[in-house]
């Protein structure tokens, strides 16, 4: 019998021996062999604040420029009105005055305002005939090749508010203002394509230019400006886009950043800029013998690496790639917090991008005194609930009545400020960040949820789950959907884990005895999670929201025994009984998350390889609708949002690693083909890194180093049984086999 050794060595002491970080290579990245020639199909750069697109075959080649705050904030009115209010959209539910909740609810997201808007396009005329294109993912930089040798980079500076580009070509350059003025064309039902910008109403925009410098400033509404400007010297360009948000001037701002680009030259720039994403590359890796997988990974987290930073406004739908077709961006580009917020930020944790992941949770903290204000004009109680679409600043602008006023959606998202605690460690968040907002959302649920039915338990008026039976009077239920439910329940929980964990006893007590009074899933013969009480998924749906409490809440785990595992077996075969012929794209990343939770890695590997092969465009974008042609999916159509994205990316991390309840399990839900595999420095709860190594089918070498210290639970991989032991902050240990 071959017996385990557990190794302790101090920090760095496991020299060569350390599974090596492989930053990503050439393959991971894009390469095009003809052109892209439509804005979604392009190579995406960005830092977070800045954005860029770049596409076209040289006639010309594009540049599409977006910023993440530039935003029409035109507040909607119908929401400040005395008939805004729960007791009246209540009362007009039960009165069937449909007609009413519309006007109120519904039709003022149909209008263009408010929606995130672009910052316009450069184009370079470029005389050679194109060959070639791509994105390599290890520096961040975008090329394109042209004939007799030539080429051009493109880079969104890593941490700059600028971008450059060098050619070697004589640069012929034009910047093109998103149209804003002229006619423009209203589709009447809104939604994922609400129209032209020129719907906004904005003036023409104030063009300059001089020898080698092109500029403009546009006028947005309610004083909001922008400014774009763009300057080159020989054969290198820089730009920036600057918004009223910074300054009273912002094209002198923007001015400012470009000739400091210039000056330093873009040689010198790319260095800092390489710098920082080299950086980011060290913090994780995996390596899997599914290349669409693998690779898929690479992409989402360059991805996520581009569009979230702190300091900058979270991921949107589209993030800092707003669309560039002369129309507003699809769903205004907003923030939907029913799913989509909270899909793009899963992979930040075990990912190890905590510092990525708190742009989302800087926001929602800066946006706190807004929801308040919004919870006691709407609901006109304590605590605190979160619009579930919202725009720059946290305001409610509608859409589906049942869940733009959900009163569980705070309850998602103090679920980020709980795993971000659990993943760091970091208890000075705990008690300044996480447990306030776990707090002040469990205030709400209680006071929301305090009518009691014939059995003491708490009930929950009109109950939705999105999004079952759209916006149809019948998404409200009369009864606890299992969406409201897990979130609730999950919520009042973990308030009183966090209270216990800062000190507060007299409130911990107070939370339980609240989580007592809630009433038990709804479930099937079969152990299945129903949507309600008597009311199973009637249909294949693309939202699993009433699968929460299996993923990604885990109040039901494979590791809780054989009646948990009966539910997710269950939940799991009712999904693929109903099939998916009214999936999107993020519900086959979904699964994967779920199917990895239900320890079965052939059926999330078949689900993340469907999302990367089938609901992607070629340069990865996550399209909703199945590009391929081979009926996944009854959904055809192309818009772009990013949480399909980013879910795939947790969904191969949940393979790898999970952490539930603090107890480490490397490699929980890898298919039986996967006999080599690795990963470098995945991040679990605790605080630990952990590297793995798997080959010929078993695990050969597992390192953990402690990030704060504490007890380490793992599940031997070698014996499957669970080791305990306390770690020092930094230390760092090595499991292997003897080698007898």
């Amino acid at each position: 019998m071959r017996i385990l050794i557990v190794a302790i060595l101090a920090a760095g002491g496991l020299g060569a021996q350390a599974i090596p970080v492989h930053p990503p290579e050439p393959r991971h990245g894009l390469h095009f062999s003809t052109p892209a020639m439509r804005w979604d199909e392009a190579l995406p750069l960005g830092n977070g604040m800045l954005g860029a697109l770049v596409w076209g075959d040289g006639n010309p080649l594009r540049i599409s420029l977006d910023r993440a705050d530039l935003w029409d904030l035109r507040r909607v009115p119908e929401f400040f009105s005395p008939e805004y209010n729960f007791a009246t959209m209540k009362r007009w539910h039960e009165q069937g005055r449909v007609a009413d909740l519309l006007r109120v609810y519904e039709e003022p997201y149909r209008r263009p305002a408010p929606t995130k808007i672009p910052a316009g396009r450069i184009e370079l005329a470029v005389t050679e005939p194109f060959q070639e294109t791509g994105l390599r993912l290890d520096d961040a930089v975008a090329f394109t090749k042209f004939g007799a040798g030539n080429s051009v980079e493109v880079f969104v500076h890593a941490t700059e508010p600028a971008g450059m580009l060098r050619s070697t070509l004589p640069l012929t350059i034009r910047l093109a203002p998103p149209p804003f003025s002229g006619n423009a064309r209203t589709l009447a039902g809104g939604g994922i394509d609400a129209g032209d910008l020129a719907q906004l109403g904005y003036p023409a925009p104030e063009e300059t230019q001089g020898q080698h410098w092109l500029a403009f400033t546009q006028q947005g509404a309610e004083g909001f400006h922008f400014a774009v400007y763009v300057a080159w010297k020989g054969r290198e360009m820089a730009w920036s886009v600057a918004s009223s948000f910074e300054g009273s001037d912002p094209l002198s701002i923007a001015r400012r950043r470009v000739q400091a680009m210039l000056d330093q030259g873009y040689q010198k720039a790319f260095e800092s800029h390489r710098q920082w994403w080299s950086r980011y590359w060290r913090k994780s890796s995996v390596r899997v013998p599914n290349p669409v997988i693998e690779r898929q990974w690479y992409l989402e987290t360059y991805k996520f690496g581009a569009a979230s930073r702190r300091g900058a406004p979270p991921i949107s739908l589209q993030a800092v790639w707003t669309a560039d077709e002369g129309k507003l961006p699809p769903w205004k580009g907003d923030y939907h917090h029913d799913l989509n917020t909270q899909l793009s930020y899963w992979p930040c944790y075990s990912g190890n991008r905590l510092e990525e992941g708190l742009a989302y949770l800087d926001w929602l903290w800066k946006t706190r005194d807004t929801a308040f204000a919004w919870t006691r004009r709407f609901y006109g109680l304590p605590g605190l609930n979160v619009p579930m679409t919202a725009d720059l600043n946290g305001n409610q602008i509608g859409g589906w009545r049942q869940y733009t006023h959900s009163a569980s959606t705070a309850a998602w998202l103090a679920h980020h400020f709980y795993l971000h605690w659990r993943f760091s460690g970091d208890r000075e968040f705990l008690r300044d960040r996480a447990y306030p907002y776990l707090r002040d959302a469990a205030l709400f649920v209680e006071a929301f949820t305090a009518r009691k039915d014939s059995n003491g338990k708490r009930t929950h008026p009109l109950s939705a789950s999105p999004e079952i039976n759209d916006n149809k009077p019948s998404a409200w239920f009369d009864t606890y959907t299992n969406y409201d439910l897990a979130l609730e329940r999950w919520l009042i929980g973990a308030a009183a884990e966090l209270a216990g964990e800062v000190g507060e006893s007299a409130e911990a007590d107070r939370w339980r005895r609240v989580l007592a009074e809630f009433p038990d899933f709804s479930r099937g013969e079969d152990g299945r999670l129903l949507v309600a009480a008597h009311y199973p998924l009637p249909r294949s749906h693309r939202h699993f929201s009433h699968l929460m409490a299996i993923h990604p809440l885990g109040l039901i785990g494979w590791e809780d025994g054989e009646e948990a595992r009966r539910t997710i077996r269950a939940s799991l075969q009712d999904l693929e009984r109903l099939g998916s012929s009214e999936w999107c794209g993020y519900s086959f990343a979904w699964l994967g998350n779920l199917a990895a939770r239900a320890r079965d890695g052939e059926k999330a590997e078949r689900a993340l390889e469907i999302f990367s092969t089938a609901f992607t465009l070629r340069n990865s974008f996550h399209a909703n609708g199945d590009q391929s042609g081979k009926g996944y999916s009854n959904f055809t159509y192309r818009p772009f949002t990013l949480e399909g994205n980013f879910a795939a990316a947790a969904g191969i991390q949940e393979m790898l690693i999970q952490s539930r309840g603090g107890r480490i399990v490397v490699f929980p839900a890898v298919p039986a083909a996967w006999k080599d595999a690795a990963f470098t420095t995945l991040r679990t709860e605790g605080a630990f890194l952990v590297s793995a190594e798997r080959r010929g089918g078993e695990v050969t070498r597992v390192e953990i180093t402690a990030e704060k210290g504490g007890r380490c639970r793992l599940v031997s991989p070698f014996t499957g049984r669970e080791l305990a032991f306390d770690m020092r902050a930094g230390e760092r240990r090595l499991l292997t086999r003897d080698p007898e």
